[in-house]
């Protein structure tokens, strides 16, 4: 069930240019598309980000499973990606936040979606935050 919602989530928001599914209360949210470490496959799924400049920055909590979400293992061996922002498609370079900057992007987060601090206590995991890089095309001469 849980597939076919994220599926539903994907192709609403593709279909209205985020109008639809472009924001989880007040937190925005984007599309990510990463390649199936194993499969090579696209997927593609809605997650809530905010900025770090001109980056975005997402966190893998999976709503505070005991796991990480397949995608982070995705990003974390192929980090290259491609990010949808309401109808704007962005291709980024993933950089897993470390340890002197992940407090302040998780503070920053749970500052405007506060449910992301039950998440943290839920799980002995530490849940990671990744941060989504823009890549600058490079125009021919």
């Amino acid at each position: 069930m849980l597939k076919f919602m994220l599926k539903l989530m994907v192709f609403l928001y593709n279909m209205s240019g985020g109008r639809i599914g472009g924001k989880m209360g007040k937190t925005p949210v984007l599309l990510l598309t990463t390649t199936g470490r194993k499969t090579g496959k696209q997927r593609t799924l809605p997650l809530v980000y905010i900025m770090d400049g001109s980056a975005y920055v997402v966190t893998a909590s999976a709503g505070g499973a005991d796991k990480h979400p397949g995608w982070f293992f995705n990003i974390r061996s192929n980090p290259q990606a491609v990010i949808q922002v309401r109808d704007k498609r962005i291709n980024v370079t993933a950089e897993i936040a470390g340890p002197e900057k992940k407090p302040e992007l998780w503070a920053r987060l749970v500052a405007v979606a506060p449910n992301f601090a039950g998440y943290q206590k839920r799980t002995s995991r530490e849940i990671p935050m990744v941060i989504l890089h823009p890549v600058e095309e490079r125009l021919s001469a």
